[in-house]
């Protein structure tokens, strides 16, 4: 679904190298975590593989077309949530949804079919036909989602969707992430949130100042999900025995040996 080779960014008159030498691969139906600090590189990163940002090394392949040499390709079977809901404000979302929709060449028919049940679903029929500026913050996110899912997109690629939802709001898009998997399509979002990333991701990757540090499995590994939190600590160089001592005492308590004196034998 996702192939990134070697990928490496650098902005113009920056000393810093923003993306070294990544590598990562996605496989179909699963959802892909991932991880860092502010500055580590996760949206420059998204940014180069949806074709926004140009880079310096490497390659990405969205099923199978090559972003730099077959961009139209790539961006069909793809669809981005980016993360500063980035639309245009003076159309309805009706007009909106469709004018995606004419780009990623979808039919009326099939549109209209998907567009009704998301709208549903999301609960944003009331709002489709007021224009986006009017919208809540979670619903502009709303409409942006429906947006990119209005052709059915292989690679669904979401750059840190929760950020401002109501529970409600969150509840619905993750479930529909998973609805999106379990049709064997592809979901890469980038998080803070590592409790949702436990629940709902079958791998992750930690990048830290534009390196790939760590890749692992998540899904049906209970040891990998209890200790995310301290790994990404750890990776990232923020490590501080104060904010695990509650697990740390938990784990000493697990290792204890138990006593039995005289008195609890008889």
């Amino acid at each position: 679904m996702l192939k990134i080779s070697h990928l490496v960014k650098k902005y113009p008159h920056s000393e810093k190298i923003a993306v070294n030498d990544i590598s990562i691969e996605l496989k179909p139906g699963e959802i892909f975590g991932f991880l860092g600090q502010n500055g580590a590189g996760k949206s420059t990163t998204i940014k180069c593989l949806t074709g926004i940002l140009p880079f310096d090394g490497g390659t990405i392949e969205i099923c199978g077309h090559d972003i730099k040499t077959d961009p139209i390709g790539a961006k069909m079977n793809m669809g981005y949530v980016p993360d500063n809901h980035s639309v245009y404000e003076k159309l309805t979302g009706v007009e909106y949804v469709n004018y995606i929709g004419d780009i990623y060449r979808v039919p009326e028919d099939i549109r209209r079919e998907r567009l009704e049940r998301y709208l549903k679903l999301f609960r944003l029929e009331k709002a489709a036909n007021r224009q986006i500026k009017s919208y809540s913050h979670g619903m502009k996110q709303k409409i942006c989602i429906i947006a990119a899912l209005i052709h059915e997109p292989k690679l669904w690629v979401l750059d840190e969707p929760m950020m401002g939802l109501d529970p409600q709001s969150t509840a619905e898009i993750v479930a529909h992430m998973r609805e999106h998997c379990a049709k064997g399509n592809t979901v890469f979002f980038s998080s803070h949130n590592l409790d949702l990333v436990k629940k709902l991701c079958h791998r992750v990757a930690i990048i830290n100042e534009g390196r790939l540090i760590d890749c692992f499995d998540l899904k049906d590994n209970k040891e990998n999900q209890e200790n995310l939190e301290m790994r990404f600590f750890k990776i990232t160089g923020t490590y501080e025995r104060r904010l695990f001592e509650d697990y740390i005492a938990q784990e000493a308590s697990d290792a204890r040996p138990i006593l039995i004196d005289d008195e609890d034998k008889e």
